[in-house]
């Protein structure tokens, strides 16, 4: 077997040794307790040291494994993005998981020290992808990327994670994709149910001309720019002291600075903005001020105005950012007794990058791009620690109806039964035990929450019929032979 098929089965068989376990005395449902957990992965690392010295079975650092109540999390948080993304016209694609190291590298300037590297076989030197941007096209984009920074798990931040890009290429009126895009935001989070949200927004040519005006040499822009972008994580005083010690900003520049960044507010500030001493008279400022104005009329006709806010403390540190960018975040709302209180930072981001797409063509067309992208891994940590202060139980399955039996030898029948119900389109199981005790079979449906039980026995067999139960209710009711799959299919829809 290669090794590419070993390493994945070799972890999917460690992982499947944990969640298969029974539970002890002091656990209950699908979790497992940590001294359990703990014997698995240790038995499981011996036997791997057995078959190879130092081989230990582990998930690396900043990485996960998902288990079936994680999946199903998952797939409705992302179910709900991507019918967002269907419901404004994109179109959904995919690209390989590496590209050329040059290619990454020039796109992500001094955040390419965070991509992953690799060599193949003739020496090219190619990168983990970074982020999904980059398109040509209104299109989405769901799949795994990979930054090489340190996790904070318990922030939802990983370096092997999910994200789901929107992208709108293409030359169009002033800020009207834009808008979308904010839309498309507040339409996902609304949804989500996370609580109450902001979405900040500001323009790069705006942040450069404040750096300009302020005067910040030009050659420092992109590394002052990354530390301004670290406001959402560090206190102003510990950002001045990066840009003034580590990155060598005169001190009354820094001071210039932190009196813009600490302002934000709605259009009026935009207006303000207009009249500002300094920034009245940088170019590139007051196109990126006239731009948000207009931005600010779309989003009052979007009717999402109130969940937007001009910040000046907001940079998005990435290099191709060229116009209007933005930020999502929670809202810390007053935690109820046993919650802890979740900072998880953004959730969602993005933004205008026209230069971006002309950098890999030959012609150097340009193509004028904008996007968000959803951060899945910081929702998805919201989702599940909530669940888990509310108690709340996940169905693992979509298993409707269970195909039962009360008596032996009558595996045929069973199999007979299953695949008139698949090939109807309904959702079935059955164990796979030539002879299952009823009771065995009862307790499976219960505990998986599988609605509807049909059961074939000598005596269904006998007068053509078969017993559909209700597992909720423990009714039954004989249906002719014929009639089961139309009887069961009535339900399901009625349910």
């Amino acid at each position: 077997m290669p090794l590419l098929g070993l390493l994945p089965r070799r972890a999917w068989a460690s992982l499947l040794s944990q969640l298969l376990r029974p539970p002890c005395a002091s656990c209950t449902g699908a979790v497992r307790c940590q001294s359990q957990v703990a014997e698995a992965v240790l038995t499981s690392q011996l036997k791997a040291h057995q078959e190879k010295p130092n081989f230990i079975i582990k998930t690396p650092k900043g990485t996960r494994d998902l288990s079936p109540q994680h999946m199903v999390v998952r797939e409705k948080i992302l179910d709900l993005v991507i019918s967002c993304f269907k419901r404004h016209g994109a179109k959904g694609m995919d690209t390989p998981a590496f590209e050329l190291k040059e290619t990454l590298t020039e796109k992500y300037g001094e955040d390419s020290g965070l991509m992953y590297d690799l060599k193949d076989q003739g020496g090219e030197l190619l990168s983990l992808r970074y982020d999904l941007t980059v398109k040509k096209m209104k299109r989405y984009h769901v799949g795994k990327v990979w930054r090489r920074e340190s996790p904070t798990i318990v922030q939802g931040r990983y370096r092997e994670f999910c994200q789901c890009d929107f992208d709108i290429a293409g030359q169009f009126d002033p800020m009207i994709p834009d808008a979308e895009c904010l839309k498309i935001m507040c339409e996902i989070l609304s949804g989500l149910q996370l609580g109450d949200f902001l979405i900040k927004v500001n323009d790069r040519r705006i942040v450069d001309g404040m750096f300009a005006v302020c005067g910040v040499p030009e050659s420092k822009f992109r590394a002052i720019c990354s530390s301004i972008d670290k406001l959402d994580k560090m206190a102003w005083k510990d950002v001045r002291h990066e840009m003034v010690v580590k990155k060598g900003l005169a001190p009354e520049v820094a001071d210039r600075i932190g009196d813009y960044v600490q302002c934000h507010g709605g259009v009026s500030l935009v207006e303000q903005m207009f009249q500002d001493p300094r920034l009245s008279q940088n170019k590139q400022a007051l196109e990126g001020l006239g731009d948000l104005k207009l931005l600010f009329e779309y989003l009052t006709l979007f009717g999402i105005a109130d969940k937007i806010s001009f910040d000046l403390s907001l940079a998005r540190g990435l290099d191709y950012y060229t116009g209007v960018i933005y930020e999502a975040v929670l809202l810390q709302t007053p935690t109820q007794a046993g919650e802890e209180p979740l900072n998880v930072g953004s959730v969602a981001a993005g933004g205008r990058y026209d230069g971006l797409v002309g950098m890999f063509d030959p012609k150097g067309h340009k193509v004028p791009c904008v996007g968000l992208s959803i951060g899945v891994e910081r929702i998805f940590y919201i989702v599940e620690q909530r669940m888990k202060t509310k108690g709340e139980k996940v169905r693992t399955t979509e298993t409707q109806v269970f195909v039962a039996t009360p008596q032996k030898n009558f595996l045929q029948e069973r199999l007979k039964l299953i695949a008139e119900l698949w090939d109807s389109g309904i959702k079935a199981e059955m164990l796979y035990k030539n002879n299952p005790k009823l009771l065995t079979q009862l307790h499976y449906c219960e505990s998986t929450g599988i609605p509807l039980v049909v059961i074939i026995g000598e005596q269904e067999l006998k007068e053509g019929v078969i017993k559909i139960r209700s597992v909720a209710s423990r009714e039954e009711v004989a249906i002719k032979r014929e009639n089961f799959v139309a009887e069961i299919q009535k339900r399901l829809s009625e349910s």
